[in-house]
């Protein structure tokens, strides 16, 4: 047994105590007495959340989804040092050869986790099912969505989340075919308006990917897709890199979606020096915070979750426990994981520890430590 003591952020609040870790990698006792957020804040002693969730990782350390194979594991380790427990593995719009071969290379870390890495649940499909006009910086090899051609596709690696466009021929009416299949369908990529977004929502879609970015914007007489979400979602992604969105549109988010929850949708470039890296066929640069191709178009990001929980928090003004739900819990409860995204008994012991500062010390995935960037 490993037992770690501390301040908890557990679903009843904070608590000062003691987590039992049992040999399998679950919680098997959480024990202490009650603290408000500011006692445990202020109490010197390590911060204990729920390990970071994201579901939307291109790429880490060098690393790109579509190599497959040891990329995704490159990939995996990286961001298990930036406190994320479980990811999607993200794919980018391409040839249907090219995710076939990145499907089939990773499936193996879908299967089982190696050594100091997060947990790779599955598949993020984002593309090629999505609007030549919101490509954003994946490439043009967008196509209709065939349910044969998608459902051979989830057979290789477990398609867990798939982002469409649902104003495109033929794809509203398949999204209850993709929901019976247990896939989250999100919008996204899409140049639809109000209406398809709604009509989308109506069929099963679940969430939007990427809140604001690559989608109809919001207008008082046309509300576009951003204001599909708005009016209707209960859950939707966002990159609270500060480059993405801006703070005054995510403050606008918070009000409107109740489970919001953060992505890093991070590239190859997160955990590297400035320079050029691969997203999918793109080359990519980053400089400055960002990453974008040649001609300046924002190419997904560098951000990592423990900087995305310090930027809700610090940049905009939320309570730890909210934005710890926002880079954890939601995402779980979004997938359909009781047993993630929580401290509580019989949850898989996926923790972060946090010093006063919300500086990572250590990562806890499925019981396992392992040491962490500070910065």
């Amino acid at each position: 047994m490993t037992c770690l003591k501390g301040q908890f952020l557990t679903p009843d609040g904070f608590l000062l105590g003691t987590v039992t870790v049992a040999p399998q990698g679950r919680i098997a006792a959480v024990e202490g007495v009650p603290q408000s957020e500011a006692q445990a804040r202020s109490s010197g002693l390590p911060l204990y959340l729920p390990g970071f969730i994201d579901t939307h990782v291109h790429g880490g350390g060098g690393a790109d989804t579509m190599e497959g194979g040891e990329a995704v594991r490159q990939l995996a380790r990286t961001h298990a040092r930036h406190g994320t427990t479980s990811l999607l593995a993200t794919t980018m719009t391409a040839p249907l050869d090219d995710i076939r071969a990145a499907l089939q290379a990773l499936a193996p870390a879908c299967a089982t986790r190696g050594a100091q890495e997060a947990r790779v649940l599955g598949v993020h499909l984002e593309g090629p099912y999505i609007s030549p006009g919101r490509l954003g910086a994946q490439p043009d090899y967008v196509k209709p969505l065939a349910l044969s051609e998608l459902l051979a596709l989830h057979a290789l690696a477990p398609i867990r989340l798939i982002t469409l466009a649902p104003e495109l021929p033929g794809h509203l009416a398949v999204i209850p075919d993709l929901v019976a299949q247990g896939m989250r369908v999100q919008i996204g990529h899409s140049n639809g308006g109000y209406e398809d977004g709604v009509a989308a929502l109506q069929a099963g879609a679940h969430g939007f990917t990427h809140l604001f970015n690559a989608m109809s914007a919001l207008h008082h007489r046309e509300p576009g897709m951003v204001g599909a979400a708005l009016a209707h979602a209960d859950h939707a992604e966002l990159i609270p890199d500060l480059i993405h969105v801006h703070p005054g549109a995510i403050r606008t988010a918070l009000r409107a979606i109740p489970r919001l929850f953060c992505v890093t949708d991070s590239t190859s470039a997160s955990g590297m020096p400035d320079g050029e890296y691969r997203l999918g066929r793109h080359t990519v640069t980053k400089c400055l915070g960002g990453v974008r191709l040649a001609d300046g178009t924002l190419a997904g990001s560098t951000l990592t979750m423990d900087q995305a929980l310090r930027n809700l928090v610090n940049a905009l003004g939320l309570s730890l426990a909210d934005a710890s739900r926002r880079c954890s819990t939601y995402a779980a409860d979004y997938l359909g994981l009781n047993d993630r995204g929580r401290i509580a008994v019989g949850a898989h012991a996926d923790v972060v520890e946090l010093n006063a500062d919300l500086r990572l010390q250590a990562t806890y995935v499925e019981g396992e430590r392992i040491e962490c960037h500070a910065g």
